[in-house]
């Protein structure tokens, strides 16, 4: 083991708590899942207990992980609230004039479609894929193919019909690098992208890693599929959280409410900073470096779980 931390059964300390609220609000956003990561970095700093408790049916890290989730979809809130002020407000006025104009009411509606996927798989299987998959050899072996699809999604929206895609309405090659706009994405391509984020319930397996792929191959640029991803994450995110905060409350949750406190104001930090960052980075670059990460530290920690060497 890489560190080893004196911790008692069913209980998370406050470094641990601290440090794995942070890695959680920054690997939400980055596309390198932050529930592969709440598997991964747990292990590979010996914390028995909660690598222990991630696979058990009622799990006090799991109910932990509840108040991390809520505090990061608060972050991009925060972060986007603007947005949503628009889109949500658009979205009432279709309701009222029953008809869509604009392209921020499209929006509204798209958003609504790509949550639906992902929230309808989550209410059945996740706590089962949860409780079934978190565990070290198996998150690894799920980031190293989330390496996997972010490389392949970098190459196949090279292809000739994903650049058409990208030029729909009109425009030249030249223009390709440009993307479709957003508003022009269809309801069924939409629920595509949504089923491309509900993979995200598979530990390793990055929420806004798979949405962007998703978003890619259907012509968006880089900064468009970013800014989607994290739109439609931010409902998603905050309904799971909202759905189990009865386990903070409940027995899950008994002794750990300061954890739970300095993680989710880390993770909110955290998640803060990251979309800050990455708006801005995936203006002009791809996920090419992440998959890069992901290959390499899904590989390293699959032989080292899968031989015993860790």
């Amino acid at each position: 083991m890489l560190l080893a931390t004196a911790a008692i059964p069913h209980h998370m300390s406050y470094v641990q708590a601290a440090i794995v609220g942070l890695i959680q609000g920054i690997t939400e956003l980055f596309p390198l899942s932050s529930l592969g990561h709440s598997v991964l970095i747990p292990a590979l700093l010996g914390w028995h207990n909660v690598v222990n408790s991630q696979s058990d049916s009622e799990s006090f890290y799991l109910a932990f992980v509840v108040g991390l989730h809520v505090a990061t979809s608060l972050a991009l809130l925060a972060f986007f609230w603007r947005d949503w002020v628009r889109i949500v407000s658009a979205g009432f006025r279709t309701l009222v004039k029953r008809k869509i104009e604009t392209s921020e009411e499209r929006l509204f509606w798209l958003l609504v479609i790509v949550t639906i996927p992902a929230g309808l798989l989550g209410l059945i299987f996740e706590h089962r894929l949860r409780t079934l998959f978190a565990k070290p050899t198996a998150a690894a072996a799920f980031l190293f193919i989330n390496g996997l699809i972010l490389l392949g999604g970098e190459r196949l929206r090279q292809r000739s019909e994903v650049r058409q895609l990208a030029m729909a309405g009109g425009g030249s090659e030249a223009t390709a690098e440009k993307g479709r706009d957003l508003a022009t994405l269809s309801p069924v391509e939409a629920f595509i992208i949504g089923v491309f984020q509900s993979t995200a319930l598979l530990a390793g397996i990055s929420r806004s890693g798979v949405t962007m792929v998703g978003g890619l191959l259907r012509g968006l640029n880089h900064e468009d599929a970013a800014k989607f991803s994290f739109l439609a994450a931010t409902p998603v995110i905050f309904a799971a959280g909202i759905l189990k905060v009865g386990d903070l409350t409940g027995p899950l949750g008994k002794g750990l409410h300061g954890q739970i406190l300095l993680g989710s104001a880390l993770a909110f930090v955290g998640a803060f900073i990251s979309v800050r960052f990455l708006v801005k980075y995936f203006e002009t670059r791809t996920l090419t470096p992440f998959a890069i990460y992901c290959l390499v530290a899904g590989g390293v920690c699959a032989i080292g779980f899968g031989t015993g060497l860790f």
